[in-house]
């Protein structure tokens, strides 16, 4: 699975939490379209394997490759944010967008032929209600370096619990 590519938040998924409720694609769909469709929604449950399910939403990639492949310059990317807006005037669904997106995170709206992608609920005061609503807390909006800050506290409790217990000392040692 691509990592993401980002100085920007981003919603992300913990798949050690995460249980395919699909909640976040229902509220998500409810607070873009007024109704409860999974197909309506900018975020994605994913099957990766028997066991492992996640989330997958714009990763608000720097230099994002969905903006640059559109040839009608409809998807504009706002460089404090990194949320990417999509001009109605301007998309004519031919979905090269979708094609650029390494996560998989554009569809076409088959009604309106627009791209749709995650805004993070920008337009809401509390901000996603995917992150809001997933009752297992899966979800979260972070950033590359607040990923990378987990990784390596992750990394030091491993050591301390799994490595450490396991060096035998003596009293030369110490």
């Amino acid at each position: 699975m691509p990592v993401s590519t980002s100085k920007y938040r981003y919603i992300d998924c913990d798949p050690d939490l995460c249980i395919g409720c699909q909640i976040c694609e229902y509220v998500c769909s409810y607070a873009k379209t007024g109704e409860y469709n999974t197909y309506r929604s900018r975020i994605r449950t994913v099957r990766v394997d028997e066991v492992l399910i996640t989330a997958i939403a714009c990763r608000t990639c720097e230099n994002a490759p969905c903006v640059i492949a559109c040839p009608q310059n409809a998807l504009i990317q706002d460089p404090n944010t990194g949320i990417i807006h999509i001009d109605a005037q301007k998309c004519d669904a031919c979905a090269w967008c979708v094609e650029a997106c390494d996560f998989g995170a554009i569809s076409i709206n088959p009604m309106t032929k627009l791209a749709e992608i995650c805004d993070q609920c920008e337009d809401l005061e509390e901000g996603p209600q995917c992150v809001l609503w997933c009752p297992k807390e899966a979800l979260s909006l972070t950033t590359p370096e607040q990923e990378a800050q987990k990784a390596r506290k992750e990394v030091v409790k491993s050591i301390k619990e799994e490595i450490l217990p396991n060096i035998p000392l003596n009293e030369t040692t110490c």
